[in-house]
């Protein structure tokens, strides 16, 4: 028997006659059924979170505070369910899935703290002669109905980067998830339900791409915060009109490494932040850009690195490179790799294809506008390229139409701050790769890699609006 899910809207559970099968993407197997909802669907959702949102922006902070605790310590009782699912459904590494949803468990535990500290301000007013006792109160209030629109890749933690400062802050929320990994977020709907949150608050609509472009147009919805690929996201914000806008998009992270580098180091973080959960990480590392002096030596080792990496089945917890989310993205892969070789690159390691599996591959002699290069991957595929001075390689670096993060290993202060200055992205990460994240740091970024910050703290502020109170004490 094939397990069935459903949506939920306004506290209630429902099915309709559309249903996608989603498929382990390792061994083809049917790992649930999902119920689509439709446009009348829809429509239930935007009234049910308006009204939701008349009784969450009620909510004192305390009691968003339980919800959001409640719902971190639900997660990490289920936290080997949650990890399995995630490997069925996307067929991440059971290591990285189990490392996801411990991000998850922080981001809600963090949320909660942050909605006690959504603080006010206090300014003087009296500054020109005609405004003596006088002064400001300033608060944020919640803005209303958010519509979140989800990836495949972190189908809990990303979600999770949504949902818990919506709440937070005293939203409403409708959650559009990724067709190729919608069940987590069902089974997160389950914990919500129990939470205390009021019904309408919080909506999970699974559905066509197309379809949710209804509630992207819809004046209704006060913000649309969207994490996936930029093509999507800007044409996204282009029909959504007057509402707020959040676009957290891809990007072609780029690493630089300097003679005064821990090599061993950094070898093991690049080759993990390259090849990890199969490169399918908008802040994988994707370009690497290494000294001269010490090309020879970083290529030496990074391809014996390399090597050491286990491909292979993402239930066993040493795997480190699992299948890609599906065949399609496989063989967008080897077209990509293929047309580079066609135009003079080489391969150093990997390069082939099996089924939804992609070895973990190392280019050289790439030219900038290969589309392993300018573009975004999304794959365990790596470009390899030496530089002579420091400011030769930052300008490789901002040679990009994106701009998420990008590391840097030296211990050379001035070239730290020079990176930090000049590299033309959201994060510069000093001696680690571009992939480092913790929750609750402001992460976003530049260019086509979109606009706005999420990180709780952060997030909360792009859901909220400040509102001035002048008292005049006549």
């Amino acid at each position: 028997m094939i397990p069935e899910y459903k949506f939920f809207i306004n506290g209630e559970w429902r099915t309709s006659p559309r249903k996608i099968q989603v498929k382990n993407p390792f061994n083809g197997e049917i790992v649930g059924e999902v119920y689509l909802a439709s446009p009348d669907d829809l429509e239930d959702a935007v009234i049910s979170a308006q009204k939701g949102f008349e009784e969450t922006k009620k909510l004192p902070s305390y009691r968003r505070a339980e919800i959001l605790e409640f719902i971190s310590n639900e997660i990490a009782r289920r936290r080997e369910e949650f990890s399995q699912m995630i490997t069925k459904e996307m067929g991440k590494p059971i290591l990285f899935s189990r490392a996801e949803v411990d991000r998850a468990i922080f981001t809600f535990k963090i949320a909660s703290e942050e909605a006690k500290r959504i603080n006010g301000e206090i300014i003087p007013l009296d500054l020109a002669s005609h405004s003596e006792k006088r002064f400001g109160l300033i608060k944020r209030f919640p803005i209303g109905v958010i519509l979140a629109i989800t990836p495949f890749n972190f189908p809990l933690n990303l979600v999770a980067h949504k949902v818990a400062p919506a709440i937070a802050s005293g939203n409403s929320i409708i959650l559009k998830p990724s067709s190729q990994a919608p069940i987590v977020s069902v089974m997160l709907a389950e914990i919500i339900e129990k939470s205390g949150y009021p019904a309408g608050g919080f909506n999970l609509v699974p559905c066509k791409s197309d379809e949710i472009e209804l509630l992207v147009r819809d004046e209704r919805i006060k913000m649309v915060t969207f994490t996936g690929s930029s093509d999507v996201g800007w044409r996204l914000k282009n029909i959504a009109g007057k509402k707020k806008v959040t676009l957290e998009l891809g990007g072609n992270a780029a690493v630089v490494v300097e003679p005064d580098a821990n090599l061993d180091y950094a070898v093991k973080r690049i080759a993990l932040g390259s090849f990890g959960q199969a490169g399918q990480s908008c802040i994988a590392v994707q370009r690497i850009y290494v000294n001269r002096e010490i090309y020879d030596e970083f290529e030496k080792r990074f391809i014996d690195e390399t090597k050491k990496l286990k491909v292979g089945n993402p239930f066993e917890p040493d795997t480190i490179v699992g299948p890609m989310v599906d065949e399609n993205a496989a063989i967008k892969t080897e077209n990509w790799v293929n047309e580079a070789l066609q135009s003079g690159a080489k391969i150093l390691i990997g390069g082939k294809r099996n089924g939804t599996f992609y070895e973990p591959t190392i280019l050289v002699d790439v030219k900038p506008d290969m589309k392993v290069s300018c573009q975004e991957v999304f794959a365990p595929v790596v470009t390899l390229e030496k530089y002579d001075s420091f400011e030769e390689a930052i300008e490789k670096v901002n040679n990009s139409r994106y701009g998420l993060q990008a590391g840097v290993f030296t211990s050379d202060y001035r070239k730290i701050f020079y990176a930090f200055e000049r590299i033309e992205v959201g994060g510069v990460i000093i001696n680690d790769y571009p992939t480092y994240r913790i929750d609750h740091m402001p992460y976003g970024g530049v260019k086509d890699s979109g606009f706005g910050r999420e990180g709780l703290r952060y997030a909360i502020e792009e859901m909220t609006e400040p509102k001035l109170m002048v008292l005049n004490f006549v």
